[in-house]
């Protein structure tokens, strides 16, 4: 297994992660000195308790707040109850903007989550049997990369090979005759059991104690689109304390500690 420090534990607002809330964030209307993060558990608030020290210093008190879910990081940033978010693709939020009316805007790339095929019955995708049950997540962006990844293994082919949002619907050949599940991408890991492959988001797979380096049959190359951004509305790159926040994400001293906890799982997109 992957050897990574934990460190949520230094983020107080870890106990709203069950609920997938943020509580009541003030956005940008605090004391100007505190910034709040939308973030998922893992890489992204490891991530950012790693920086917080280095924000403490410029004085900027980062304010983390945990999330199991997509939908609310973005909401709350939209909102004005949370500053900006750190969990997204590019891919995703254009389709949650297009999808939800919404005007939120990449900041700064920081890594990529490689998104892997993983199974608990077959040790190789060429094992799979005709029919196997195969779990993606149920949003387009990612989705569309659960389905690249098995065109790139050899197991299906797209009408459009190069569609980033492509569906189960634009699947042209099937020769296993895969029988597709959509679901919801944070209940993938907890699946695993139930279906022959599971597509599962690098910061799922990490927080299920999946290594991807090790475990996954078949996962998406390191010059992969998809990289992790961190989020905010128009305007928000000009506000100082985000600033600082960009500096310190994408310093020597973050990609050394992405490369040394993650050992390739995660890796930096700068």
């Amino acid at each position: 297994m992957i050897h990574r420090r934990l460190l949520l534990s230094t983020l107080p607002a870890l106990l709203l992660a069950a609920c997938g809330g943020g509580g009541s964030g003030n956005g940008g209307k605090g004391d100007g000195a505190t910034l709040t993060v939308a973030a998922t558990a893992v890489p992204h608030a490891e991530i950012l308790a790693q920086v917080k020290p280095v924000l403490a210093k410029e004085g900027v008190d980062l304010d983390v707040r945990v999330f199991n879910d997509y939908v609310q990081p973005n909401l709350q940033v939209d909102q004005g109850q949370i500053d900006v978010n750190f969990f997204e693709t590019k891919p995703y939020l254009d389709q949650f903007n297009r999808e939800r009316g919404t005007k939120l805007v990449p900041i700064a790339g920081v890594h990529v989550e490689p998104l892997g095929a993983y199974s608990r019955r077959w040790k190789t995708l060429a094992q799979l049997p005709q029919g196997a049950s195969v779990a993606i997540p149920n949003e387009p962006s990612n989705g569309g990369r659960a389905l690249q990844l098995l065109q790139k293994a050899g197991l299906i082919r797209l009408r459009n090979p190069a569609d980033p949002l492509a569906t189960i619907r634009d699947v042209a050949s099937n020769p296993k005759a895969l029988q597709f599940r959509e679901l919801e991408a944070a209940t993938l890991p907890r699946v695993l059991g139930e279906v022959d492959l599971a597509m599962i988001n690098t910061n799922y797979a990490l927080d299920a104690k999946l290594n991807p380096v090790r475990d996954a049959l078949a996962i998406e190359d390191k010059d992969s689109p998809y990289v992790n951004y961190l989020v905010g509305r128009p305007g928000s790159a000009d506000d100082p304390r985000v600033r600082k926040l960009v500096a310190a994400l994408r310093s020597p001293a973050t990609k050394a500690f992405i490369e040394t906890t993650y050992k390739g799982a995660v890796l930096p997109a700068f």
